[in-house]
């Protein structure tokens, strides 16, 4: 079986909600799957003055957190990050920060890995967010599986980004198109595949 981890930061829900489709939708693929959220790195007093950001750090509490053996685990790992000026989300940059010994020990190369990202608006930094995300994966020898044109999903209304599924939320939290609850779910097909192909093609 492929092992899948879904590891994301989420403020507000968009990307929750986006990581939540992605790990259903390699579960239908028949993977193990594992859905993690990073470390909150942001004050309480922050948090607090954000009524979305605090009701959604509540809601997602029992989400268990990301560890460094959720990704020797994995095959695969599907990352989802806010937009933040074009780059990661801190939270989940200090994560990938941490994975220094692990890449030290190779474990991480030929990890299959994809990503994903929201912004609250258009031309927001979607593309170079991800782009930022693929340097880190670039360095570790992993195998990285854009979305690419390569489904009719991907020239719905609301997509149109091969580098991974991105959201344009409008500060609404939640606010996810369907169009691109429909373009993460192919992106996750797409990576569940790879990372079978690969697995069978590689020696133990």
């Amino acid at each position: 079986m492929t092992n899948v981890a879904v590891v994301y930061y989420s403020s507000t829900g968009n990307v929750h909600k986006m990581a939540e489709a992605a790990a259903a939708e390699a579960e239908k693929a028949g993977a193990a799957v594992r859905l993690r959220r990073v470390a909150e790195l942001a004050p309480q007093s922050a948090i607090d003055r954000n009524e979305a950001w605090a009701a959604h750090v509540a809601a997602t509490r029992d989400v268990p957190e990301a560890t460094l053996e959720d990704l020797d685990w994995a095959d695969a790992v599907l990352f989802g990050t806010p937009t933040r000026f074009g780059l990661p989300a801190a939270q989940l940059k200090q994560f990938l920060d941490t994975t220094g010994g692990l890449w030290f020990q190779g474990k991480l190369v030929n990890k299959v890995v994809s990503s994903f990202t929201s912004s609250n608006n258009t031309h927001a930094g979607q593309e170079s967010t991800i782009l930022a995300l693929n340097n880190t994966f670039y360095h570790w020898g992993a195998v990285i599986v854009p979305a690419g044109f390569a489904d009719p999903v991907q020239f719905e209304r609301a997509n149109g980004n091969p580098y991974g599924a991105s959201s344009v939320t409008d500060n609404v939290p939640g606010n996810v198109h369907p169009d691109n609850l429909a373009a993460i779910a192919y992106q996750t097909r797409r990576v569940v595949e790879i990372a079978k192909a690969l697995g069978a093609a590689l020696p133990a």
